[in-house]
């Protein structure tokens, strides 16, 4: 399968996906585990990918979602943006609704 074709495989098959250093227990840079910590604090059920286990990926994905660094995350499929933004919408209160709005909150 085509790169392009697996992140659009996964995109499709959650309806959260974080693009990350690391993974959610061991995240392996400041912005992937401040984005994983807003995440959890909304009690988000999410998929997430590690990058450093496909380089081929990691590089696609740049130019896939027109975004140049990591994390990425993708709620519906559609990028929401770094942790930068998450943290952002977070705040303002916007990160849960749209985390409800895609039935991807426990309860």
């Amino acid at each position: 399968m085509e790169v392009i074709e697996r992140i659009k495989d996964q995109l499709e098959q959650n309806s959260v996906v974080l693009y990350m250093k690391g993974t959610p227990d061991f995240p392996q840079c400041g912005f992937s585990g401040q984005s994983v910590q807003v995440l959890n604090a909304c009690k988000a059920k999410f998929a997430y990918v590690n990058i450093f286990e496909d380089p081929e990926l990691r590089e696609a994905l740049k130019t896939y979602s027109n975004w140049p660094t990591y994390p990425q995350l993708y709620i519906k499929g559609e990028l929401v943006g770094g942790c930068d933004i998450i943290i952002d919408l977070y705040t303002k209160g916007e990160l849960l609704k749209m985390l409800a709005e895609a039935d991807a909150v426990a309860a």
